[in-house]
Protein backbone atom coordinates (compact mmCIF):
# COMPACT_ATOMS: atom_id res chain seq x y z
CA UNK A 1 0.00 0.00 0.00
CA UNK A 2 2.91 2.53 0.70
CA UNK A 3 4.22 1.25 -2.27
CA UNK A 4 1.95 2.66 -4.32
CA UNK A 5 1.47 5.56 -2.61
CA UNK A 6 4.38 6.93 -2.71
CA UNK A 7 5.36 5.85 -6.23
CA UNK A 8 3.03 8.57 -7.57
CA UNK A 9 4.04 10.97 -5.38
CA UNK A 10 8.25 10.15 -5.95
CA UNK A 11 7.49 10.62 -9.84
CA UNK A 12 5.68 13.88 -9.32
CA UNK A 13 9.05 15.22 -7.18
CA UNK A 14 11.15 14.40 -10.42
CA UNK A 15 8.39 16.18 -12.51
CA UNK A 16 8.89 18.87 -10.51
CA UNK A 17 12.34 18.88 -10.21
CA UNK A 18 13.68 18.46 -13.20
CA UNK A 19 10.87 17.08 -15.95
CA UNK A 20 12.26 15.01 -18.43
CA UNK A 21 12.20 11.45 -17.55
CA UNK A 22 12.80 8.99 -20.90
CA UNK A 23 12.50 5.73 -21.16
CA UNK A 24 13.61 3.70 -23.64
CA UNK A 25 12.95 -0.47 -24.92
CA UNK A 26 10.92 -1.12 -22.52
CA UNK A 27 9.06 -3.30 -24.51
CA UNK A 28 12.55 -5.81 -23.62
CA UNK A 29 11.33 -6.29 -19.90
CA UNK A 30 9.66 -10.03 -19.75
CA UNK A 31 6.64 -10.53 -17.81
CA UNK A 32 7.21 -11.89 -14.64
CA UNK A 33 9.43 -10.86 -12.12
CA UNK A 34 12.96 -10.45 -12.84
CA UNK A 35 16.26 -8.67 -11.44
CA UNK A 36 17.06 -5.72 -12.53
CA UNK A 37 20.77 -4.94 -12.56
CA UNK A 38 22.58 -1.89 -13.10
CA UNK A 39 25.86 -0.16 -13.11
CA UNK A 40 25.78 2.30 -9.37
CA UNK A 41 26.03 6.09 -11.14
CA UNK A 42 23.60 7.79 -8.72
CA UNK A 43 21.82 7.96 -5.29
CA UNK A 44 18.61 8.68 -6.91
CA UNK A 45 18.57 6.01 -9.62
CA UNK A 46 16.86 3.15 -7.88
CA UNK A 47 13.75 5.98 -7.93
CA UNK A 48 14.18 6.53 -11.67
CA UNK A 49 14.25 2.35 -12.38
CA UNK A 50 11.05 1.94 -9.84
CA UNK A 51 9.38 4.85 -11.95
CA UNK A 52 10.25 3.30 -15.62
CA UNK A 53 9.58 0.12 -14.94
CA UNK A 54 6.00 0.83 -13.52
CA UNK A 55 3.70 -1.01 -12.68
CA UNK A 56 6.32 -3.78 -11.50
CA UNK A 57 6.94 -3.24 -7.83
CA UNK A 58 10.91 -3.72 -7.07
CA UNK A 59 12.61 -4.55 -3.35
CA UNK A 60 16.06 -3.37 -3.52
CA UNK A 61 19.22 -3.72 -1.00
CA UNK A 62 19.77 -0.52 1.36
CA UNK A 63 23.16 -0.68 3.59
CA UNK A 64 22.28 -1.29 6.91
CA UNK A 65 23.29 2.05 8.45
CA UNK A 66 20.06 3.93 6.89
CA UNK A 67 17.66 1.85 9.23
CA UNK A 68 19.15 3.71 12.32
CA UNK A 69 17.34 6.58 11.56
CA UNK A 70 13.54 5.90 12.66
CA UNK A 71 11.84 7.70 9.99
CA UNK A 72 14.29 6.60 7.08
CA UNK A 73 13.76 2.99 8.57
CA UNK A 74 9.81 3.41 8.60
CA UNK A 75 10.29 4.30 4.90
CA UNK A 76 12.57 2.27 3.74
CA UNK A 77 10.61 -1.17 5.07
CA UNK A 78 7.22 -0.14 3.25
CA UNK A 79 9.08 0.49 0.23
CA UNK A 80 10.12 -2.52 -0.07
CA UNK A 81 13.89 -1.88 1.12
CA UNK A 82 15.74 -4.70 2.95
CA UNK A 83 18.73 -4.27 4.94
CA UNK A 84 22.37 -5.32 4.29
CA UNK A 85 25.75 -5.52 6.34
CA UNK A 86 28.09 -5.08 3.44
CA UNK A 87 31.05 -5.58 6.12
CA UNK A 88 29.59 -8.61 7.35
CA UNK A 89 27.22 -9.90 4.47
CA UNK A 90 24.73 -12.34 6.23
CA UNK A 91 22.84 -15.18 4.69
CA UNK A 92 19.59 -12.71 4.49
CA UNK A 93 21.58 -10.91 1.31
CA UNK A 94 20.77 -13.73 -0.87
CA UNK A 95 17.43 -15.70 0.76
CA UNK A 96 15.28 -12.37 1.24
CA UNK A 97 15.45 -11.05 -2.38
CA UNK A 98 14.82 -14.91 -4.29
CA UNK A 99 11.90 -15.75 -1.69
CA UNK A 100 10.26 -12.28 -2.88
CA UNK A 101 11.25 -13.54 -6.51
CA UNK A 102 9.72 -17.16 -6.48
CA UNK A 103 7.49 -16.13 -4.48
CA UNK A 104 6.34 -13.69 -7.15
CA UNK A 105 5.37 -10.63 -4.65
CA UNK A 106 8.12 -8.56 -6.32
CA UNK A 107 11.30 -8.03 -8.62
CA UNK A 108 14.67 -6.83 -7.40
CA UNK A 109 16.83 -3.65 -8.46
CA UNK A 110 20.30 -4.16 -7.90
CA UNK A 111 23.83 -2.50 -8.25
CA UNK A 112 25.97 -5.78 -8.85
CA UNK A 113 29.26 -3.36 -7.92
CA UNK A 114 27.65 -2.16 -4.55
CA UNK A 115 28.51 1.32 -4.91
CA UNK A 116 29.14 4.05 -7.11
CA UNK A 117 33.01 4.01 -6.44
CA UNK A 118 33.33 0.62 -7.21
CA UNK A 119 33.97 -1.38 -10.67
CA UNK A 120 33.79 -5.06 -9.16
CA UNK A 121 30.86 -7.24 -9.92
CA UNK A 122 29.66 -9.62 -7.25
CA UNK A 123 29.31 -13.01 -7.61
CA UNK A 124 25.60 -12.45 -5.36
CA UNK A 125 23.27 -11.12 -8.63
CA UNK A 126 24.42 -13.95 -10.39
CA UNK A 127 23.47 -16.10 -6.94
CA UNK A 128 20.28 -14.77 -6.86
CA UNK A 129 19.43 -15.81 -10.75
CA UNK A 130 20.52 -19.20 -10.75
CA UNK A 131 18.69 -19.64 -7.35
CA UNK A 132 15.65 -17.82 -8.08
CA UNK A 133 15.13 -18.94 -11.57
CA UNK A 134 14.47 -15.02 -12.93
CA UNK A 135 16.00 -13.26 -15.31
CA UNK A 136 18.33 -10.40 -15.20
CA UNK A 137 17.53 -7.22 -17.14
CA UNK A 138 20.07 -4.71 -17.46
CA UNK A 139 19.47 -1.25 -17.32
CA UNK A 140 21.74 1.63 -17.67
CA UNK A 141 20.98 5.34 -17.05
CA UNK A 142 22.26 8.29 -18.65
CA UNK A 143 22.22 12.13 -17.07
CA UNK A 144 23.05 14.53 -15.05
CA UNK A 145 25.79 13.06 -12.07
CA UNK A 146 25.08 15.73 -9.43
CA UNK A 147 21.88 17.38 -7.91
CA UNK A 148 23.05 21.12 -9.76
CA UNK A 149 23.14 18.53 -12.81
CA UNK A 150 19.37 17.20 -12.26
CA UNK A 151 17.86 20.94 -11.10
CA UNK A 152 19.50 22.17 -14.22
CA UNK A 153 16.90 20.39 -15.94
CA UNK A 154 19.30 18.09 -18.07
CA UNK A 155 17.64 14.79 -19.14
CA UNK A 156 17.40 12.03 -17.49
CA UNK A 157 17.26 8.86 -19.49
CA UNK A 158 16.91 5.16 -18.66
CA UNK A 159 17.31 2.90 -21.02
CA UNK A 160 16.44 -1.15 -20.50
CA UNK A 161 18.51 -4.17 -22.29
CA UNK A 162 17.97 -7.62 -23.29
CA UNK A 163 17.44 -10.51 -20.65
CA UNK A 164 20.04 -12.61 -19.86
CA UNK A 165 18.72 -15.76 -18.74
CA UNK A 166 21.25 -17.46 -16.07
CA UNK A 167 20.97 -21.74 -16.40
CA UNK A 168 20.13 -23.35 -13.11
CA UNK A 169 23.12 -25.68 -13.65
CA UNK A 170 25.88 -23.01 -13.45
CA UNK A 171 28.25 -23.40 -10.82
CA UNK A 172 28.85 -20.90 -8.64
CA UNK A 173 32.56 -20.45 -8.99
CA UNK A 174 35.34 -17.86 -9.59
CA UNK A 175 35.55 -18.39 -12.92
CA UNK A 176 31.88 -17.97 -14.04
CA UNK A 177 31.75 -15.29 -11.82
CA UNK A 178 33.83 -13.38 -13.61
CA UNK A 179 32.69 -14.57 -17.40
CA UNK A 180 28.87 -13.64 -15.44
CA UNK A 181 30.56 -10.00 -14.45
CA UNK A 182 32.18 -9.63 -18.12
CA UNK A 183 28.58 -10.52 -20.03
CA UNK A 184 26.87 -8.21 -17.55
CA UNK A 185 29.44 -5.00 -17.90
CA UNK A 186 29.23 -6.02 -21.82
CA UNK A 187 25.47 -5.61 -21.62
CA UNK A 188 25.83 -1.79 -20.00
CA UNK A 189 28.60 -0.85 -22.54
CA UNK A 190 26.19 -1.80 -25.11
CA UNK A 191 23.11 -0.18 -24.11
CA UNK A 192 25.02 2.94 -23.19
CA UNK A 193 26.64 2.68 -26.80
CA UNK A 194 22.86 2.29 -28.51
CA UNK A 195 21.55 5.22 -26.70
CA UNK A 196 24.19 7.94 -26.59
CA UNK A 197 28.05 7.01 -27.57
CA UNK A 198 29.34 10.14 -25.72
CA UNK A 199 27.85 9.52 -22.84
CA UNK A 200 30.99 8.63 -19.94
CA UNK A 201 30.89 7.94 -16.32
CA UNK A 202 33.75 9.29 -14.14
CA UNK A 203 32.43 8.66 -10.02
CA UNK A 204 32.01 11.41 -8.14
Amino acid sequence: MFYRFIRPVARFVVWILNGHLHVFHQDRIPDGNYILAAPHRTWWEPILFALAASPKEFMFMAKIELFKNPILRFILNHAHAFAVDRKHPGPSTLKIPIKGLKQGNYSLIIFPSGTRHSNDLKGGTLAIAKLSGKPIVPVVYQGPLTFSGLLKRQSLNVCFGNPIHVDHKMKLNHDNEAKFGQQLQDAWDQIDHEQNPNFHYEAK
